[in-house]
């Protein structure tokens, strides 16, 4: 077995390199990277098929760089290990990983046997695994009925960079009315049990508190805005295209 480590941590980074000598006696070569850019090298190179990720990383993050990966082989399998676990980035991981491969989530505070269980389910059998903490941490809010949906989220995330309502329904092919009706969804689901502006005796405004409570909750963070940022510029490059 070929394994990637990608972590930007030294001390992380030795600790991971003890558990996987640990955990498997077949492994052949074992090769490590500090960066996305570096990891999607690497991968590349020497075609490698099963890598432990760090999530967030000074420069190219986890997300970005399983998405180049996975785009080149995407039968590699990736088991993502992080201090996070956010909602978003369950979300944006979900919605990059190919049918054929297998993936899993598990916070860098679990315990050696745990990771240890997770690297051999994800990358020496094709399992797909989900910390259990991390399940615990977002299950109830996946069950409840104000739940964000996948639209609702990529409207959050535009609003968020500051878009208007009208090019938020130009871009993605929606209705004015559509637009302004799941954002009064939103405002609903995101003020649950919100009254702090009820006992200072006013009204919020509703937009930015959206936001607000949706970075407190996870559903946004500094790299979905930076991912929706690099689609907004790719999709407002081709306006321009289509109208030269």
């Amino acid at each position: 077995m070929r394994i990637l480590l990608v972590e930007d941590d030294k001390l992380h980074l030795t600790y991971l390199r003890e558990q996987v000598s640990s955990t498997f006696d077949n492994v052949q070569l074992l090769f490590c990277a500090s960066t996305g850019s570096e990891a999607e090298a690497l991968a590349r190179s020497e075609n490698i098929t099963a890598i432990v990720m760090d999530l967030r990383m000074k420069e190219r993050n986890g997300v970005d760089a399983a998405r180049v990966i996975w785009r080149e082989r995407p039968h590699t399998r990736i088991l993502f290990w992080s201090n996070y676990a956010d909602e978003a980035y369950l979300r944006g991981i979900s919605r990059i990983v190919p049918a054929q491969s297998a993936y899993g989530y598990v916070l860098k505070t679990a315990s050696p046997e745990r990771l240890a269980l997770a690297m051999r389910a994800v990358l020496a059998e094709g399992q797909i695994l989900i910390d259990r903490e991390v399940h615990s941490l977002n299950s109830f809010g996946q069950r409840r009925k104000d739940a964000l949906t996948e639209v609702e989220l990529a409207i959050l995330n535009d609003i968020a960079l500051g878009l208007p309502d009208k090019l938020v329904a130009l871009r993605h092919g929606l209705s004015l009315r559509t637009v302004q009706n799941r954002l009064m969804n939103l405002y609903d689901k995101l003020s649950h049990q919100d009254n702090l502006f009820e006992r200072l005796g006013t009204e919020p405004n509703k937009r930015n508190r959206a936001v607000a409570t949706a970075v407190k909750q996870g559903f946004i963070t500094s790299e979905t805005l930076e991912a929706t940022e690099k689609e907004l510029a790719a999709w407002a490059a081709q306006r321009t295209i289509e109208k030269s």
